[in-house]
């Protein structure tokens, strides 16, 4: 539309947010939809958590907060750093946004500036390349596979680096792929940033929780790169709070002031009620959080089996976060009732339309092969949408 700026015009619809749309329509229609295409835990928020929010309006916090979050929750994130990450961080540190995805956005519009670089491993989160397109940033995609459980190499990245680059940004656990960098990785990674002092890394760590494996491992450990290291968090997927809309940031003062600079003229403070009831969370320990954690490690394993038996799908086990990633290009070619299966697009609307099961494809997150299941429902919904993929898929031919 040629009345829009060209800066919207630019900018690609989430495909998550299109095709749970898709399966809304359906299910209005009276389809028994199930979606597997949004990234939300289905577990309720804890209710000390939810008391707290109802606390906080009974005591009247609703006025404007302070652009950055109240100091009293800033405080519990440096301790939560200290902590469980072994990060020490001041609160004025700290920069509470609406949703990590704010955070996000504000630490790339703060840093890139127009023609610099920003290398991002694939696959990655949908609005990764988007906010880049915004800042007016050129991404440099480093292809990851399933192969290597969609983790890059510190060959790879250095690789990738030229005089033009600014940022690098990932996310471990990873969204789309579940895959998580043990220590051990990040110091190959660490140790390649090091010998490039003008890169800035955004680590995003909201699936941190959400971890199968080993304690969590973040790349601000390691403090020859530390001070360049955006830290990305929030409550959203730990602690059932999609809804809520707080998420923060840990960086090094410089950026934490930019980044309140930039958000004091787009949004101020945080909802003051939902940042009583984050801190109500930071503040209860990991009870609910670890039980959550065990439920979704269930329910990775049950889905993990049952995509295995689907012949023509290549998957591997993720180690994080509440998604799968399957390769499914063997799909592409083969067509049932004169419908061709040409991309990995066509087999999620397909699988929609066919299955009822709303996924994401590939091509959203950078890999044209993959397609992305959430597990994020519960365990029956799941099995019977691993059985409803698996008819439809047996069809084509």
């Amino acid at each position: 539309m040629t009345f829009l700026s060209q800066r919207i015009n630019n900018l690609s619809e989430s495909q998550t947010i299109k095709m749970a749309k898709l399966g809304r329509e359906l299910t209005a229609k009276g389809i028994d939809v199930i979606n597997l295409s949004f990234g939300e835990p289905d577990f309720f928020t804890p209710e000390h958590v939810k008391e707290a929010a109802k606390k906080a309006i009974d005591e009247n916090y609703s006025y404007y907060t302070p652009v950055s979050g109240y100091p009293e929750l800033r405080k519990a994130i440096a301790e939560k750093l200290k902590n469980e990450n072994d990060l020490t961080y001041n609160f004025d540190q700290i920069v509470v946004s609406t949703g990590a995805k704010q955070s996000l956005a504000n630490a790339i519009l703060c840093l890139v500036n127009p023609g610099e670089e920003v290398i991002v491993p694939t696959p990655y989160w949908v609005s990764y390349s988007e906010m880049i397109k915004l800042a007016e940033g050129e991404t440099v995609f480093i292809n990851a596979t399933v192969e290597n459980d969609f983790k890059i190499t510190p060959a790879q990245l250095e690789a990738a680096i030229t005089p033009k680059t600014k940022m690098f940004m990932f996310s471990s656990p990873c969204n789309p792929t579940g895959s998580v960098y043990s220590h051990e990785e990040l110091a190959g990674l660490a140790a390649v940033f090091a010998k490039y002092p003008n890169i800035y890394i955004i680590s995003d760590e909201i699936y941190e929780h959400i971890n199968f494996v080993d304690k969590h491992a973040s790349i601000a450990a390691f403090d020859e790169i530390k001070d360049r290291v955006i830290i990305i968090n929030g409550f959203s997927k730990a602690y059932a709070m999609t809804g809520w809309r707080v998420g923060y940031m840990a960086a090094n003062k410089a950026i934490a002031d930019a980044c309140d600079k930039l958000q004091g003229q787009i949004t101020s403070g945080t909802s003051s009620i939902s940042q009583r009831a984050a801190l109500a969370a930071y503040q209860s320990g990991l009870e609910s959080v670890t039980a959550m954690k065990d439920e979704f490690k269930k329910r990775r394993d049950i889905v993990y089996a049952l995509l295995k038996e689907i012949p023509g799908i290549k998957v591997n086990l993720p180690d994080g976060a509440f998604y799968f990633f399957p390769e499914v290009k063997e799909y592409f070619g083969k067509s049932v009732n004169g419908q061709v299966i040409n991309t990995a697009e066509d087999l999620s609307l397909y699988l929609l339309n066919e299955a009822h099961v709303s996924t994401v494809t590939g091509e959203a997150f950078g890999n044209e092969d993959c397609i992305r299941l959430s597990y994020a429902a519960a365990e029956d919904q799941l099995v019977k949408a691993c059985s409803r993929i698996k008819e439809a898929l047996s069809k084509l031919s």
